[in-house]
């Protein structure tokens, strides 16, 4: 599938900043016709160029023609998503966010941020497995409080013992798990959180402008991951509900769930990724809180002028004052 402009012909992609559907080449707006292309995933429906789609590709742009594809084999039926979260960030937005980050950054390489390297990033939706969860939590333990005092020359310390319990109903939902083998999953959960109030229905449209992928791990292998977050959490709240002691003793433990549902949505990512004297430096950007991950490298040539710098500048100080000095 592809949408063309009624107008002009060109190829009309979504506008986060617009929030809207947009052609870039005459400026109109909500012009888009859809073209179905079922079957063309060989091939460009537009240039014929051979495509290199990829295994889980639901959404490309044709190197070619620079066309932005989309392949409803891999958007519906099981593949159908229950619902997006829409790029709030396009990419010179996203270029803005880089720049006011890292231009501070005095060792960075010179083209770091250049526009020719910026202009290569690349918006993608990743599929994302959502979990709920209706969780019981129970505990209990020994809480000592301990009291000091002193009466005559003596000094007398008395510590009470108190029985502990917690039984408490907690709500989990759309615990996030990627459900992409191509992204790192350190660097997606470093990316949380998402505000999951903007996340609509979905519609093809949305993919018109960036890259998508469909899901790589089915929810039964994601599953795990998520019931860890949810466990952890559930340990820190318990944690956070016994407090008042001294010194607290575990005796009983036990989270069950009671209830639970899944839902399969995309995700709105940007990635940057920059090579430096041989080695990738990837760089992930949040698309709808712009919340940035990524680490920046150091040019060698700019550490030894920085610090022929300010040697010189040092030699010129001594000498100034050793003149002064002298005289």
């Amino acid at each position: 599938m592809i949408f063309q402009c009624r107008n002009c012909g060109g190829n009309v992609v979504y506008s986060p900043e617009k929030k809207e559907m947009y052609c870039p080449f005459c400026e109109g707006t909500h012009s888009e016709e859809r073209k179905d292309t079922r079957g063309s995933l060989k091939t460009c429906p537009e240039c014929a160029a051979e495509l290199s789609a990829g295994e889980h590709a639901c959404a490309l742009r044709c190197p070619y023609c620079d066309n932005y594809l989309i392949f409803e084999e891999r958007i519906e039926a099981e593949y159908a998503p229950d619902g997006i979260i829409p790029f709030q960030y396009g990419r010179e937005s996203v270029k803005r966010l880089l720049r006011d980050q890292f231009r501070r950054h005095l060792f960075a390489p010179a083209d770091f941020l250049a526009e020719a390297r910026l202009n290569s990033m690349e918006g993608t939706y990743v599929p994302f497995w959502l979990y709920d969860y209706a969780v019981n939590c129970r505990y209990r333990g020994e809480g000592a409080r301990i009291r000091s005092w002193v009466a005559g020359e003596t000094q007398y310390t008395e510590t009470s013992i108190y029985e502990v319990y917690r039984d408490m109903d907690i709500s989990y939902e759309k615990i996030p798990v990627d459900a992409s083998l191509g992204m790192p999953d350190q660097v997606m959960d470093l990316l949380e959180p998402y505000q999951y109030g903007q996340m609509v229905g979905f519609l093809p449209e949305y993919l018109s402008g960036f890259q998508g992928e469909t899901y790589s791990l089915l929810s039964g292998e994601a599953q795990p991951r998520a019931r860890e977050k949810m466990e952890e959490s559930a340990r820190q709240l318990l944690r956070q509900s016994v407090s008042g002691y001294a010194d607290v003793k575990n005796l009983f433990q036990e989270i069950r769930v009671d209830g639970q549902k899944e839902s399969y949505g995309l995700l709105p990512v940007w990635s940057y990724r920059y090579q430096y004297r041989g080695r990738n430096y990837p760089f992930y950007i949040n698309g709808q809180t712009g919340k940035i991950i990524g680490k920046v490298p150091v040019s060698p040539g700019k550490v030894w002028a920085y610090g022929l710098t300010l040697w010189a500048v040092l030699a010129a100080v001594l000498a100034l004052l050793y003149g002064i000095a002298a005289g």
